[in-house]
């Protein structure tokens, strides 16, 4: 995400979306009557006569919209903005849809931009200058082919193995560890590290082939050990936290350690808040140092007093997608918890 324009009297920050990255990063910053404003197309309606109407051609143009609602669609990599037409050429008043993917520019106007928002933003923007990096976890019957996103894992490929004997007994006309090299080269191009990781030795056996027909991409791959393959182990290695520092200084590596912090502390009885009954006495008593906040709550506006609160208090606030495990796991305990300065009776 870049930022193209910022104007504090009228509350407007004007973006261009560079990656899916971005949409998401919007989907969580966009409030229900906020304005957008973003180039279009809509379609003229031409009368034909007293009786009945023509579709017309649809028009570029260029529309502000009051917002009534925003799904993301990660499968098609859109972001859908429905609202009321507010400004613009024509038909004010009535309701129209803002779709918008990579390489399009947004202007987004809030009466009042949160502090945690506009953190947001700056985190957006410098989370697009780290490189994505590419996770292949495999063994003998199947391979996942996934994707660290700031929004969670992103799961790229799933490549069926043979049903029995080693990887290099291949069924006929099977190329198992070639398919898999080939979805890593498409994804880490640019130079993304990868890591390669499974319960047994297809792991070793991928990262031997990668490295004879794609030098460059494998060079620095790195490989682990986890007791499953698939999506599951991939889970598994985040939830360790082990890795080299391109995983500690990844976004979706840092809620996972939290979480798992917040787990933690709650199965030794360490100070630890969870559930908004607990984390709302934990914010009053002054004790909150860390508050994790589902996405989900933040986007129904039920914890923006408490998230002021933290900031206030010199606490810090993360927003902890729901796209992941770690966020699974925290919505499994409330949603929202905090870790503690002190214990709160």
């Amino acid at each position: 995400m870049r930022v193209l324009h910022q104007d504090r009297k009228t509350g407007e920050i004007k973006v261009q979306i560079d990656s899916l990255d971005d949409l998401w990063h919007l989907y969580n910053l966009i409030d229900k009557e906020d304005m957008v404003r973003a180039v279009t197309f809509r379609r003229d309606e031409v009368k034909a006569d007293k009786l009945r109407s023509e579709r017309g051609e649809k028009k570029r143009m260029t529309l502000s919209v009051r917002v009534e609602k925003v799904e993301f669609h990660e499968s098609e990599s859109r972001l859908r903005i429905l609202g009321v037409i507010e400004e613009g050429p024509q038909d004010i008043g009535a309701h129209h849809t803002l779709s918008l993917e990579e390489g399009d520019s947004i202007t987004i106007i809030k009466v009042d931009w949160k502090e945690y928002q506009l953190m947001r933003i700056m985190r957006a923007v410098e989370d697009a200058k780290s490189p994505r990096i590419v996770f292949a976890s495999v063994d003998y019957d199947e391979a996942v082919v996934a994707v660290m996103r700031q929004f969670g894992m992103q799961e790229i490929a799933h490549i069926r193995g043979p049903s029995h004997g080693k990887m290099f007994e291949q069924k006929e006309g099977g190329d198992y560890y070639g398919e898999i090299v080939t979805k890593i080269k498409q994804e880490a191009a640019g130079g993304a590290p990868v890591v390669i990781l499974g319960p047994g030795f297809a792991k070793e056996e991928l990262l031997t082939v990668g490295k004879t027909r794609e030098a460059d991409v494998f060079k620095g791959a790195l490989l682990y050990h986890t007791g499953q393959a698939g999506m599951a182990g991939i889970h598994e290695l985040m939830k360790k936290g082990i890795g080299a520092e391109v995983l500690k200084n990844s976004r979706v590596a840092h809620e996972t350690k939290l979480v798992e912090d917040v787990l933690t502390a709650i199965s030794t009885d360490g100070p630890v808040a969870y559930g908004p009954d607990q984390v709302n006495l934990a914010i009053r008593s002054g004790a909150a140092e860390t508050l994790l906040v589902l996405d989900t709550m933040l986007r129904k506006g039920e914890i923006e007093k408490e998230m002021s609160a933290v900031e206030k208090g010199k606490g810090s606030v993360v927003v902890v997608s729901s796209s992941h495990e770690a966020g699974h796991k925290l919505e499994a305990i409330g949603g929202v918890a905090a870790l503690l300065r002190f214990k709160v009776a």
